[in-house]
């Protein structure tokens, strides 16, 4: 905290009834015009843009920015968001609007981990890995944030904290049951790197238990991890009226007042919500102290200052103009992101498609012409959206005839009530049959994954029922593949599905994510060759649901790529390009040491194509001898470059301590002396990787000697 502006609130706050107090730890703040301090509602959202708050540039959504890798262009997207949002904030501010979704505390990002592939909300986060969450994460704090915390241009939030990714229908009376060792490698990982490393302003708590305590009132959570281990100075703020499942669904308390009174005893400084409406009462019964009372007021005011909210103290912000709210810039650099999160799964040949050599495209599917498959969830609302259909008809002009049919409803048998099974199915054969090139765009949208509770999730509360195609989806691949003609199989979706009979009989399969407003026109550039797609997986497509754990099972026992057994139909980090990448020969500085040194480690990557490609460079590291679980190989660290046709770069690595170290029972993080493995390239280390790319890691062993260690987790 800024001492400065920590004084000034400890003033403000001293000056303040304890009712008035009260008042300022509801999501919507009520004014106190006697002390200058007007209305605030600290809730708004900016996952992939300024969301719910009008027109805005509507980024990829944060799954797709994951599969970017890339930490410096995530800082970009954050940064642009925020520019929007200062820019939108001082104009909503002098019509004097302080309404929901209009302040400058954001609550994002999502650092939950996407343990499983069925979760609703996973689409909100950067992936399965925590080394990955925790790098994109923090890029996308301080690029909300900005450089100079002593003026931020906006706060962010990390949520959910912790140990929360389903399932949707059960999460306001669900226990996590988790093990330390689970806690800290995995569910823990990117929330501490948000606080201790990028300086997160807000933490949010989730709606589920954590081994019997609610998150939102868990004092181990929040009062012993977060506040005292990690030296948290900011807020914590709750889901939104998860104080009030503390008594009515988790039976923690017997009501409102005891609820309130439990929050904020354990650390909780802001309710998104009404419970605290009753902590008046909870502090008249002695439940809670006009000190705790204090602490969190002091804390929401000091950031209010900060921000430059109050009128008292202005910010360096308070001029960026309206016009940068979907500017130019911002937009191309919406498109760019968007085609560095493709992941091009399958390729035979086919793509890029040779515009010269087509004169009939067919785009078939219910994601083809679709808004709600560009945009995902937690949007702000665009200028323009172009939808993929959109997109090829504006590439291709008048040259190429395209024919469109949506062949089938997302998720029901038929497109119009009235109708019988397979409506459209007629229409979609006949568009094939007619076109030199089929485009077939399947999956899901955010109204069939995401939040429980959400208007249009009444196909499973958010949450996947499986990992198949809904609906007719997939007999319509198959029946349009039959015809014989060529098929590009674009998915617009947030998560895995499984692809096994798509992967054996298309041509060609890119996951375009949920990429962004004006996704189609993206898409369409990389179709036909003017970009290559860049992304890598950052969670693994399982090929059957049997594959899965139970749902419920919080234990990463046979989970994510780190800890899951079998063979993945496509492994965490995969993904082609339209340029071969060659890797040459790697060179490592040591291959033995002592416990607590660092290793570094070069490689050589060259384009040895023809069109400019994005890779990522990646290495992974095991311990061979540890004394307890340890996950398969873990991602450590992540380089995006960029290689115009024939170029060759040098990729330098450093291997600190701190990415030797495991996590034992205990939740200790500790080095163990022995035999260590670095692996090194485009990919995942894996049997399947190298089976689908024709290419493998170059796999170093180090020994390491000395006594074990803790080290800092």
């Amino acid at each position: 905290m800024n001492q400065k502006t920590l004084k000034r609130a400890k003033e403000l706050v001293s000056q303040m009834t304890i009712e008035e107090k009260m008042g300022q730890m509801l999501h919507h703040a009520q004014a106190i015009d006697r002390l200058g301090i007007p209305a605030y509602c600290w809730w708004n959202e900016a996952l992939h843009g300024v969301a719910r708050a009008g027109d805005a540039t509507v980024f990829p959504q944060a799954i797709g920015l994951g599969a970017t890798f890339d930490e410096n262009l995530v800082k970009k997207v954050a940064d642009v968001t925020s520019t929007e949002g200062r820019a939108k904030y001082n104009e909503f501010i002098k019509h004097g609007d302080r309404d929901i979704y209009k302040g400058l505390t954001y609550w994002a990002p999502n650092v939950n981990i996407f343990r499983d592939p069925r979760w609703g909300r996973g689409h909100e986060t950067y992936g399965e890995d925590p080394y990955l969450t925790g790098q994109l994460g923090m890029a996308f704090v301080e690029g909300l944030q900005g450089d100079d915390l002593d003026n931020p241009k906006a706060a962010a939030c990390a949520k959910h904290f912790a140990v929360h990714s389903g399932p949707e229908a059960e999460r306001h009376h669900f226990d996590a049951k988790v093990s330390d060792q689970d806690l800290y490698d995995t569910y823990l990982y990117a929330f501490k790197r948000l606080v201790k490393d990028a300086h997160v302003e807000a933490v949010m708590g989730a709606y589920n238990r954590v081994n019997g305590e609610p998150a939102c009132g868990s004092k181990r959570l929040l009062k012993d991890i977060l506040r005292k281990d990690w030296g948290f100075e900011g807020h914590v703020v709750s889901d939104c009226w998860a104080i009030r499942d503390f008594h009515e669904n988790h039976k923690v308390t017997g009501c409102e007042v005891e609820s309130a009174a439990m929050a904020v005893n354990n650390g909780c400084d802001l309710n998104c919500g009404c419970v605290f409406e009753k902590l008046i009462y909870a502090y008249k019964a002695g439940l809670v102290t006009e000190e705790t009372i204090d602490e969190a007021v002091v804390r929401l005011m000091e950031i209010r200052l900060r921000l430059g909210t109050l009128p008292e103290r202005g910010s360096k912000y308070d001029d960026i103009p309206y016009e940068v709210v979907e500017c130019k810039e911002h937009i191309n650099l919406a498109l760019d992101a968007a085609q560095s999160s493709f992941v091009l799964l399958k390729n035979d040949g086919l793509l890029p498609l040779k515009k010269d050599s087509i004169k009939t495209i067919g785009v078939i599917g219910p994601n083809s012409n679709s808004r709600p498959a560009l945009v995902g969830n937690y949007e702000g609302i665009s200028s323009e959206y172009i939808t993929v259909l959109e997109g090829i008809q504006s590439y291709v002009g008048d040259d190429v005839r395209v024919f469109h049919a949506d062949g089938t409803h997302l998720w029901k048998d038929r497109m119009h009530v009235l109708s019988e099974a397979r409506d459209d199915f007629a229409e979609a054969m006949t568009v094939a049959e007619h076109s030199d090139v089929v485009v077939m765009c399947l999956g899901l949208d955010a109204t069939i994954e995401g939040e429980e509770g959400d208007a249009g999730n009444e196909f499973g509360s958010g949450d996947k029922k499986g990992l198949k195609l809904p609906g007719l989806q997939q007999e319509l691949l198959e029946k349009i593949t039959a015809t014989g003609k060529p098929v590009v199989l674009l998915i617009l979706a947030g998560s895995a599905l499984d692809l096994s009979w798509a992967n054996e009989n298309v041509n060609a399969i890119m996951h375009c994510w949920y990429p962004g407003a004006r996704g189609g026109k993206a898409i369409a550039e990389v179709l036909f060759g003017d970009r290559a797609p860049g992304g890598k997986l950052p969670l693994t497509f399982y090929a059957s649901d049997a594959d899965l754990p139970p749902f419920e099972d919080y234990s990463m026992n046979n989970r994510t790529y780190r800890y899951f057994k079998g063979t993945p139909l496509y492994p965490f980090g995969y993904g082609l390009g339209y340029s071969k990448i060659k890797y040459g020969k790697a060179t490592i500085d040591k291959t033995s040491g002592n416990v607590g040194d660092s290793v570094k480690l070069s490689v050589d990557v060259e384009n040895a194509g023809i069109l400019q490609q994005k890779e990522i460079v990646q290495v992974y590291v095991k311990d061979m001898e540890a004394s307890t679980r340890v996950p398969l190989w873990s991602l450590k660290k992540v380089k995006t470059i960029t290689l115009s046709a024939g170029e060759k770069q040098t990729v330098d690595f450093e291997i600190n301590p701190r990415d030797f170290a495991i996590i034992d029972e205990k939740g200790n993080c500790i080095i163990e002396p022995g035999e260590f493995k670095i692996a090194v390239g485009g990919q995942q280390p894996d049997a399947r990787s190298e089976e689908l790319t024709g290419d493998s890691c170059q796999i170093f062993d180090i020994n390491l000697e000395g006594q074990v260690t803790a080290v800092e987790f």
